[in-house]
């Protein structure tokens, strides 16, 4: 039987890199016989998952992966711009060389997996590990920031912009972009220069604000 922390982490991956379909019902009978734990459990565990924004509840309809939504996704962007350039100003101010050494090894993790990606003619093996050495180098980012608060409603905002569009990123026809828009956010926060960060933040988010990022 699995734990409700386990079943938790279990269905916010799935949730996030859309291994449910966007609008389909969760449906805490079906999930209660996979995960082999009561009803309760389950419940529980979705009505958490609401609270962070990864499930949409109503009564009488029960929980639903949200939608997609090209004006959510411009917000999510929106508030990933501020909340990410304000996190990386205040580590490059407080994290020293222990924070630029981390940065630089998920950034070295992240550009040797974006770059096998662009080797391949179909890089979807590679989807999972993508994604949480993309989470690892954007956490790391903001993660001398000194601010729990800023943190954790980073990580929500995160995994609400990964929800609305990891189904678009399978594609993956960005990658060439994206090891380069990552070079420079690397390059500008070593470097110590707070605007040119935030600039690089911004250049490197700034297709998803026009909501065209969202067709499959």
């Amino acid at each position: 039987m699995s734990s409700e922390v386990d079943i938790y982490q279990e269905l916010k991956a799935r949730l996030v890199s859309n291994r449910f379909e966007h609008g389909a019902k969760l449906r805490a009978e079906d999930l209660r016989k996979e995960f082999g734990c009561s009803a309760s459990t389950v419940r529980e565990v979705l009505f958490r998952l609401s609270t962070v924004g990864l499930a949409d509840f109503q009564e009488q309809r029960g929980f639903r992966v949200p939608i997609r939504s090209s004006q959510k996704l411009i917000e999510l962007t929106h508030l990933r711009i501020l909340l990410e350039g304000e996190g990386t100003v205040l580590s490059i101010r407080n994290g020293g060389v222990d924070w630029e050494a981390r940065l630089t090894a998920a950034h070295h993790k992240l550009s040797h997996i974006e770059k096998r990606i662009h080797a391949k003619d179909d890089p979807s093996d590679l989807v999972s590990i993508w994604f949480a050495s993309e989470n690892e180098f954007h956490q790391t980012l903001i993660s001398a920031c000194g601010s729990e608060t800023l943190k954790q409603m980073h990580g929500r905002i995160y995994a609400q912009f990964r929800q609305q569009l990891m189904v678009a990123d399978r594609r993956f026809e960005f990658i060439s972009a994206n090891i380069q828009h990552h070079a420079s956010i690397l390059d500008a926060a070593l470097s110590g220069d707070e605007d040119l960060t935030r600039q690089k933040i911004h250049d490197h988010l700034a297709r998803h604000l026009t909501g065209k990022t969202m067709g499959d």
